[in-house]
């Protein structure tokens, strides 16, 4: 049986302070030692106002409890990250008044791109991500700290077929928009506004074939150099910035 989670770890200056800045609840920060220079003041105010508690932690045992390498003297817990139903992102756009507009990541397997996909998808407007339930990376202190803490802004589903999913928000009104090197479409050259779920593949193998088929239609980036691919949050950014490029006309 498995050993069910209580907390979540969220490490490094920048994710603690959007976490402080979001409101949501915080178990206990962290922090170094002697580590008060900088943004540690800032985050020490913060938590006094917000009246979490603060505990000093030698440096050793903080190393020790560190899950990421550069977790920059702080260290929040949390409890667990609160994934989202699919129909949260839709009335998260429906709130807004505009268009949903969602990314769909079938198989990102490396934290570090889930963590930079989750950042570009904020800053862009996505109204929310999903994510498969097995063979994927989730949202873990890697995550959180690779994005700077958008991932406390951002609407994110785990479900447990993409490819049902992609159904339920084609019935939804969505055009789902999968990204493949073998299509002949540029991704400039597609109509990106709308009602619309981009489907990014994993970072080996691209999308599999069966969410490939479900997909109305496929778009590439274009490759002049000797490399055939991109990395995964790379190609999210082009694509997803091209969107909000035609969303704004």
């Amino acid at each position: 049986m498995r050993e069910e989670k209580y907390e979540d770890q969220i490490e490094g200056r920048n994710a603690v302070i959007e976490l402080l800045e979001s409101g949501k609840d915080i178990n206990k920060i962290f922090i170094t030692k002697g580590e008060k220079h900088g943004s540690i003041h800032k985050i020490i105010a913060m938590a006094k106002e917000n009246r979490v508690i603060i505990v000093e932690k030698e440096r050793k045992q903080m190393e020790e409890m560190a899950q990421t390498p550069n977790y920059q003297g702080v260290i929040a817990m949390v409890p667990p990250f609160e994934y989202c139903e699919v129909e949260d992102i839709l009335q998260e756009a429906k709130a807004k008044e505009e268009d949903p507009f969602v990314l769909l990541l079938d198989g990102i397997e490396d934290p570090h791109n889930l963590g930079s996909i989750i950042r570009t998808a904020e800053t862009a407007g996505v109204h929310g991500i999903i994510i498969p339930k097995r063979r994927a990376a989730m949202v873990n202190s890697t995550v959180n700290k690779v994005s700077a803490g958008a991932v406390q802004h951002m609407k994110v589903a785990r479900v447990t077929n993409i490819s049902d999913t992609i159904e339920t928000l084609k019935k939804e009104g969505l055009w789902i928009c999968g990204t493949d090197i073998n299509t002949s479409t540029y991704y400039y050259d597609q109509d990106l506004t709308g009602a619309i779920g981009i489907v990014i593949g994993n970072e080996g193998n691209g999308i599999s074939q069966k969410v490939k088929k479900n997909c109305d239609f496929l778009v590439k980036i274009p490759m002049k150099g000797k490399i055939t691919s991109l990395n995964a949050s790379v190609s999210t950014g082009i694509v997803v910035y091209e969107a909000v490029k035609q969303r704004m006309k």
